[in-house]
């Protein structure tokens, strides 16, 4: 019945692809992030239903007038570039036929990647990207911090088998870059209930991150609330808040956590962060002689022989920042580095100019969320291997969109009704200000 369920809302969304292809973006994004099917274990699990929603919503790209460049600011430029020396990278590496599947997976995200940003131009396509977006992971938050909080924590929660998020850190870093983009949705709610729902959910996103076990997972939490309570206003309830909040988090979690946590001040005593350090090493020095990087995988017991500071395991880099060192150069470290730079300032953007006026306040919400959660990734990122992840990057299309709109002063022109569903979502117009 699961399988039925999955393959029936793949192929209605995809078949309104045909006509609207902004529609398929969101069953791929659904597909691509929450990976639904991995969760049913009949003909849905192995059928090609992410491949079925793309080819739709290009034949829908092609067909459709209602789209525009995906080139809208700079972000997308250094996304480009990067996409580019990304391929450069992998014929020039070490395997480019081993590792053709990687660069093909990462190249369809990138193709979407660029489908989303010629086909989203209203708020509402926006927004509702925003929650298919947040939904698909915290969705997953929920269900985790559910069995965390049932099993008392002690055991570990993983992300979908077979996705980028499968192991409990990336799934932990996961879940926290969607804990401020969920406060975001419930700032533009305005039923009571789903605003408590919306409350609820980050609270076992939280939960879940915790009961994930993953140490980067705690610095990035810990650091998105420092930031979430310096950018907020009312600082001390938002204290008084987090406080009780996390000590009650961390007095729930068995012993067995707290003595791994501690473990971080211990590094030098732990395999596993001595092993990420010695390939964080290895990473800088094949880079530096090494322009175009080793590929898609770095992690090669002939190269650690070479480049690591002492014998000992190989070892993944487990960071964003020395993943991309090491398997594209330097270069594709700054083209990297550039997307999200730009991204950020981008959110700065809407945060400035979207407190003009009530029609763009959801901009100024956007920005604000959109930069605590690019923290989470910056701050969990450098302790975890998810530079391809589809998440930041989707985040950078609602951002980057959410500008354009803002910039071409959308809200004169569009219409002033929206369906029911979407101004429960929050996506529908704002009211107009009264004329004195």
């Amino acid at each position: 019945m699961r399988d039925l369920i999955i393959i029936a809302l793949v192929l209605a969304g995809s078949f309104a692809a045909l006509r609207k292809p902004w529609i398929g973006i969101l069953v791929w994004t659904w597909l691509s992030l929450m990976n639904p099917h991995r969760f049913a274990w009949g003909i849905a699990y192995d059928a090609p239903l992410a491949a079925i929603s793309a080819a739709c919503t290009l034949v829908g790209l092609f067909i459709t007038r209602d789209r525009s460049s995906p080139f809208k600011g700079s972000p997308t430029i250094w996304l480009a570039l990067f996409s580019v020396w990304l391929t450069i990278s992998w014929l020039m590496g070490l395997d480019p036929n081993g590792e053709y599947y990687q660069w093909n997976k990462i190249f369809k995200i990138n193709l979407m990647i660029f489908v989303a940003l010629a086909l989203l131009h209203s708020k509402a396509q926006i927004m509702t990207f925003a929650w298919v977006v947040i939904a698909s992971i915290a969705l997953l938050g929920l269900k985790g911090g559910v069995f965390t909080l049932a099993s008392g924590g002690n055991f570990r929660v993983w992300g979908p088998p077979g996705s980028f998020i499968e192991d409990n850190n990336e799934f932990a870093l996961s879940v926290i870059m969607t804990i401020p983009l969920l406060q975001f949705l419930r700032m533009q709610v305005s039923n009571r209930w789903l605003k408590w729902g919306l409350v609820a959910t980050m609270l076992c996103c939280a939960a879940s991150a915790l009961g994930s076990h993953s140490r980067g997972g705690f610095l990035a939490i810990s650091a998105m609330v420092l930031y979430f309570w310096w950018r907020g206003k009312n600082k001390l309830p938002m204290a008084i808040v987090f406080v009780l909040v996390g000590v009650l988090l961390l007095l729930f979690m068995p012993e067995h956590w707290t003595e791994r946590m501690r473990s971080i001040d211990d590094y030098q005593e732990d395999d596993s962060a001595m092993g990420r350090i010695h390939a964080w090493v290895v990473a800088w020095n094949y880079a530096l002689r090494h322009p175009f990087g080793a590929g898609f995988n770095l992690a090669r017991p002939e190269l650690f022989a070479l480049y690591a500071p002492e014998s000992g395991s190989t070892h993944a880099a487990h960071s964003i920042y020395f993943q991309v060192m090491g398997n594209h150069g330097f270069i594709g470290l700054l083209l990297y580095l550039g997307i999200w730079i730009t991204t950020w300032r981008s959110a700065s953007a809407l945060i400035r100019l979207g407190k003009l006026n009530m029609q763009t306040k959801w901009c100024q919400d956007l920005g604000t969320m959109a930069q605590v959660s690019l923290l989470a990734y910056a701050v969990g990122g450098a302790f975890l291997s998810l530079a391809y992840f589809d998440l930041p990057y989707d985040l950078m299309v609602v951002v980057v969109c959410a500008r354009v709109w803002l910039k071409k002063e959308l809200w004169k022109t569009e219409p002033e009704t929206a369906p029911r569903w979407l101004k429960l979502l929050g996506g529908g117009p704002a009211p107009k200000p009264l004329t004195p």
